[in-house]
């Protein structure tokens, strides 16, 4: 059963089902109350803390699996482990915040909040991203940014093949080496503008003191957004 203290409501998977803990967890939907809570025993459990629209703390203690924090909207969310395929999938609003590594579509389709991933994060991060920001602390995965249309990817390791692939409007910026860029993305010029928005991302990550030196942007060529015969092959 989940259990009060000090002010942090404790719920228990090895007491309590999955489904028990984000009923309890979406009971707080809709207030503007403020909220602690703490669940343990994740034991890579899928689905945790999904649909949460209220300014609540969640601390989530150890390894979860899929879809981990999908859909937040308000919520401040830590995973103190790894998490699963498609963490923060289709975020609002709000903070996810892994302190270890995260599989592959991480922040898939978020349009807003921000990811933190302490460790790196598998292939596809950030995939079809719509304004939604991250941040990667270690490296990301091939293809990440994916026809990814609005938002942020900072990287502060590498980046695998087909960064970008198919990229909108989003912006990406990566500290380390590049294994190559995917269709109609390109490097493209640091303005202050791109700095400050930069600086800003890594302050909210926790890692202001990080100099920017060094971090390349990455966006898109604008060459695919109207079909042209001689764009065929890379369609």
């Amino acid at each position: 059963m989940s259990a009060l203290r000090e002010n942090v409501r404790v719920l228990d998977l090895l007491e309590m089902s999955r489904r028990k803990v984000n009923v309890a967890l979406q009971s707080h939907n809709g207030s503007s109350e403020p909220a602690h809570l703490r669940i343990l025993n994740p034991a890579g459990a899928h689905a945790l803390a999904c649909g949460l629209d209220a300014p609540v703390s969640v601390d989530i203690e150890g390894h979860t699996g899929y879809f981990c924090a999908g859909m937040n909207k308000l919520a401040q969310i830590t995973v103190f482990g790894n998490a699963g395929q498609g963490v923060a999938e289709n975020m609002m609003s709000g903070r996810v915040h892994v302190r270890g590594d995260v599989s592959q579509s991480a922040a898939a389709t978020a349009h807003g909040g921000l990811l933190v991933v302490e460790g790196n994060a598998a292939a596809r991060c950030g995939i079809s991203l719509k304004g939604g920001n991250i941040v990667v602390k270690g490296n990301v995965g091939h293809m990440s940014m994916f026809m990814a249309q609005a938002g942020c990817l900072v990287v502060l390791g590498d980046a695998d093949e087909a960064l970008g692939d198919s990229i909108y409007e989003a912006a990406i910026y990566v500290r380390g080496s590049v294994a190559s860029l995917g269709a109609d993305c390109v490097e493209k010029d640091m303005a202050d503008s791109h700095r400050e928005q930069l600086r800003g991302l890594l302050r909210e990550a926790s890692c202001g003191d990080i100099k920017l030196d060094g971090f390349r942007r990455y966006g898109s060529a604008r060459e695919l957004y109207h079909f042209k015969q001689q764009n065929i092959g890379v369609y």
